[in-house]
């Protein structure tokens, strides 16, 4: 299964240290080069721990807008990482921003984010639990609403019966 990147869900999967589970799910990882670019930028969070990972996975985009509906606006690696997606036929199309979300579901793309991430992996077997994770995300300037980090958590069977009131 061929899994296409980009950059908001790869930085929050660095923060959290689990970019080992794209490798463990996904047969190949490729990002265009725009997201390479953008999370290479040493003012990015995980920059040093993203270029070491992606080195071998970035792919030059031919861009051909004729496979994006673009409804909106969204950035340039999102648009490369989508066209990418189509090109290749990709399995899945890892994003976390919710307007790209939006422009990919309208153009028929398979997607994850960074928490279905976490939970793929712990259905997998690969990592035993998501909640140390989903702190350490907490805890670091990676947004996420406290709904959906709930609902992750209840999700994997973690959830704290004291803190759903």
């Amino acid at each position: 299964m061929i899994l296409i990147a980009d950059s908001s869900a790869l930085i929050a999967l660095a923060v959290c240290d689990s970019l080992n589970l794209l490798d463990l799910l996904f047969t190949e990882v490729k990002v265009p080069r725009a997201v390479f670019i953008e999370v290479s930028k040493k003012s990015k969070k995980e920059a040093d721990k993203l270029s070491q990972y992606l080195s071998d996975k970035i792919i030059d985009v031919a861009m051909d807008l004729n496979f994006i509906i673009e409804e909106g606006t969204i950035e340039i690696g999102e648009l490369e990482a989508m066209t990418l997606y189509k090109q290749l036929m990709a399995n899945w199309l890892l994003v976390d921003d919710r307007r790209a979300r939006k422009i990919a579901e309208v153009n028929q793309i398979k997607i994850i984010g960074s928490l279905g991430v976490l939970l793929l992996s712990k259905e997998k077997g690969h990592i035993a639990s998501i909640k140390s994770r989903i702190e350490i995300l907490k805890s670091s300037d990676v947004f996420f609403s406290e709904e959906l980090l709930q609902n992750t958590l209840t999700l994997a069977g973690e959830v704290d019966i004291q803190n759903t009131a």
